[in-house]
């Protein structure tokens, strides 16, 4: 057989087996899951409404503390790093499918034994014994990668930068709202204080005038003393804030990576009353498909697409280009002569023939993993939606607790307030007196813990509906009700 026709022989037989290897990667269904357009327990009014309506955008504590965190947390610091992580991959990425140039140079000093040629030839003279090779070369290889592999790693990488962008968004989104509900709670502590301050004020009054009494002798001795037990048991919950407050300022310390001076002082600035607010505006349920985790999911699914992808197509042969150009010479001065010019080009193709299994293995952990993707997607969407159900529901429920709590507590101080007014009067008992200060204590705390639940409420739904950017007038006052839908309500 001529050996042209045996070398395409060869070349044919490579081509064939590696194509037979080659087959299509395993079809995987990836549908979207369907969103109902509405959630089950928002508000029937349809008017639309900025997500930071949700937040405390109006208090300047968490206006300050929110610059301070996206400039200095460690935690949204670590996810923006992990950013330039895979944008660094997808550019190795990217350039693996360009050419490879290299250049090198070197000086090589050889020492021989004549003998090694016959016992004649160190006597001859005609051998060189010592020499020394003067080279310089610049070689270039590219894999001109027929099938798509490379591409379809580079697609992958990329999907990751996507993945890895919304995780910091996520991370962010976290923090934001971690920061929000902190200083919720600082501003509940500081309304609790206020209601259990006037508790103190109110049952030390009432111990002032069961002394006066009993040093008039109208009264036994025991009234003051039960008066006073009253007030220092509301005296031992103001106290017991404290402890609450610290736990706080320790919170936003590691959330924002400030001092515990600089939250402090931000807290201590002082902020808006604690209020009942109407419920949020409806929303559509279409803003989950942008929330942070969501998007993630979906870029890693998309990424273990291309991960398969690039599995199959490593069966196929692979056709690779190389050249090189090069000086060698054995004297300095003949580096530039036209006879020291060396050169190489090489066109190569290899493929798999018999690898017993290794690739079809990999393809078949590849497709595991898109599938994996894929459920966590699904995961991811259905999360998203039950933090978003969740989150309606307990601002429907939270609302109406605070709203009983509030009218709770002014009937009750109503209660107490006549109690005292008949007592003085002489119409009532002083154990009717103190039954009602007891039933009052605590009912303005009572309040001011369920609107606190009411605004924490608000923040899972901003977290829950992925959230928006924190914007430089965000502390300005947005109406809860504006007409107009803004671009993060569409």
């Amino acid at each position: 057989m001529p050996r042209f026709s045996f070398r395409a022989l060869v070349l044919g037989l490579t081509l064939s087996l590696g194509a037979c290897a080659g087959g299509p990667p395993p079809e995987i269904a990836t549908p979207a899951p369907e969103l109902s357009d509405t959630f089950f327990y928002q508000p029937d009014r349809t008017t639309r409404a900025a997500l930071n309506i949700l937040l405390p955008t109006d208090d300047i504590a968490f206006l300050e503390l929110t610059g301070g965190a996206l400039a200095d947390a460690p935690s949204l610091a670590e996810a923006l790093a992990r950013v330039d992580a895979a944008r660094a991959n997808a550019r190795r990425s990217g350039a693996e499918r360009l050419p490879n140039i290299t250049a090198d140079g070197s000086a090589t000093g050889t020492r021989i034994n004549p003998n090694q040629f016959g016992d004649g030839a160190a006597q001859g003279g005609f051998i060189n014994t010592e020499q020394i090779a003067y080279g310089a070369n610049l070689v270039a290889s590219w894999d001109a990668d027929l099938f798509g592999r490379l591409r379809a790693q580079e697609r992958a990488a990329i999907a990751r930068i996507d993945a890895a962008n919304a995780s910091a968004s996520a991370v962010r989104n976290a923090m934001l709202a971690e920061i929000a509900g902190s200083v919720v709670d600082w501003r509940v502590l500081e309304a609790r204080a206020s209601a259990i301050e006037s508790d103190v004020s109110a049952a030390s009054q009432l111990a002032q005038l069961a002394s006066a009494r009993e040093e008039a002798g109208i009264a036994p001795g025991f009234d003051r003393v039960r008066a006073q037990a009253a007030a220092s048991a509301s005296q031992s919950r103001l106290a017991a804030l404290e402890s609450e407050r610290v736990r706080i300022v320790g919170r936003l310390v590691t959330l924002t990576g400030q001092s515990g001076a600089f939250v402090f002082a931000a807290l201590d600035q002082g902020g808006p009353a604690l209020r009942p607010r109407t419920p949020p505006a409806s929303l559509p349920s279409q803003l989950l498909a942008n929330r942070a985790d969501v998007v993630a999911a979906a870029s890693q699914l998309a990424a273990s697409d291309a991960d398969l992808a690039a599995a199959a197509r490593a069966r196929f042969p692979r056709l690779t280009l190389s050249a090189v150009l090069g000086i060698l010479a054995f004297n300095p001065g003949d580096l530039l002569d036209e006879d020291s010019i060396v050169g190489t080009l090489t066109a190569g193709i290899a493929g798999p023939l018999l690898d017993f299994g290794r690739l079809e293995a990999e393809i078949d952990g590849a497709a595991a993993n898109k599938r994996i993707a894929f459920q966590v997607y699904r995961g991811a969407v259905f999360q998203a939606l039950g933090d978003a159900e969740a989150a309606y529901g307990l601002i429907a429920a939270s609302d109406n607790e605070a709203t009983l709590a509030i009218l709770e507590r002014d009937q009750l101080q109503r209660a107490a307030s006549l109690a005292n007014d008949r007592y003085r009067a002489g119409l009532a008992s002083f154990l009717e007196v103190l039954e009602a200060r007891r039933a009052a204590d605590a009912s303005g705390e009572r309040a001011a813990a369920a609107i606190g639940r009411s605004e924490r409420a608000r923040i899972l739904l901003w977290q829950a509906l992925g959230g928006e950017p924190i914007e430089e007038n965000a502390g300005e006052p947005i109406e809860e009700n504006a007409g107009e839908p803004t671009e993060s309500g569409d």
